[in-house]
């Protein structure tokens, strides 16, 4: 068995494991998005498992046109940057700015960690 076989013959399943993996945490992204009680845990929904679910995909892509078409593809590579950095830091952001517009918990939710933090910073800005 020659090396490019054998890279043929573990290629093909991994790309396939990758995109039906990416898939699965696709569906599992839009079941949280549509069925969890609060932006903020929607939030967390739609960056960790959509973000992993995409990557996952893109990668299985890059794989297909690195083993069987023989090229690197820079748009997936760019695509894959891109989405590793922007997604996480974009549901932060909402995340913060829905805290810091006063859109309540889910009432069932354990601990809250920024509110002593932002009473005092709200405290200290009223002060200056």
């Amino acid at each position: 068995m020659s090396m490019k076989e054998i890279i043929l013959t573990i290629g093909e399943p991994l790309i396939g494991i990758l995109v039906l993996l990416g898939a699965l945490l696709s569906a599992i992204s839009a079941f949280g998005l549509i069925r969890l009680p609060d932006v903020y845990l929607r939030s967390h929904a739609a960056t960790k498992s959509a973000t992993l679910g995409v990557l996952s995909i893109l990668f299985g892509a890059f794989l297909y046109f690195i083993i069987f078409e023989g090229y690197t593809s820079a748009r997936l590579l760019l695509g894959i940057v891109f989405v590793f950095i922007t997604a996480p830091v974009a549901g932060h952001l909402i995340g913060r700015a829905a805290y810091r517009t006063g859109v309540p918990l889910w009432e069932r939710s354990a601990q809250d960690d920024l509110k002593g933090v932002v009473k005092q910073r709200r405290a200290e800005e009223d002060q200056e």
